[in-house]
């Protein structure tokens, strides 16, 4: 009987699809005022916005087709197809957080990573999910995770310290292939 593959667990918001861009294009046509793509480290989204109208975040990503149109993170295609030689690949995304995102998670991602079968898509509460390395952007993910944790840059994460970091999938590629 041939040795399984090693197992990477790969989150989706922040990671391989980005909902920063997104959000700072609904809010200003929304609002009319200009919000810096330059997020402070340390800081979420929400952190950059008028007090008064913080709770509108949250409304956009409730919406059905939030996640649907959310541009690709460079670089993540290319090197996902490359670990699936010689990693199984799993997406497993928090999705049970925002019903609504169920369905746009999943059309997203059969159109841009359309070599990951369903089979190895994850929708979930809790990431509790038995692979080898989890890449992730939340560190709440790793919590009762043994395996190697990488934690993939996002403004929300830059002060943290004390875990192995990525900055982004060419040094994803770096470190695992």
């Amino acid at each position: 009987m041939s040795e399984r593959k090693p197992r990477i667990a790969v989150d989706m918001d922040e990671v391989i699809a980005d909902p920063l861009s997104k959000f700072i294009s609904l809010y200003n046509r929304d609002y009319g005022i200009p919000l810096d793509l330059q997020i402070l480290p340390g800081n979420e989204m929400y952190h950059h916005v008028p007090e008064n109208i913080k709770m509108k975040l949250w409304d956009y990503i409730n919406e059905k087709g939030f996640f649907r149109d959310l541009a690709v993170l460079p670089d993540s295609v290319e090197v996902l197809k490359q670990l699936q030689e010689k990693y199984d690949i799993f997406i497993v995304s928090a999705a049970m957080e925002f019903p609504n995102s169920l369905q746009d998670k999943y059309e997203w991602l059969a159109e841009h990573f359309p070599f990951i079968g369903w089979q190895n898509i994850i929708f979930c509460g809790h990431k509790i999910v038995n692979v080898d390395i989890l890449i992730d952007d939340r560190i709440k993910n790793f919590v009762d995770f043994d395996g190697r944790k990488l934690l993939f840059s996002s403004p929300h994460n830059m002060l943290l310290t004390g875990y192995e970091r990525v900055n982004n999938w060419k040094e994803v590629g770096e470190k695992l292939l």
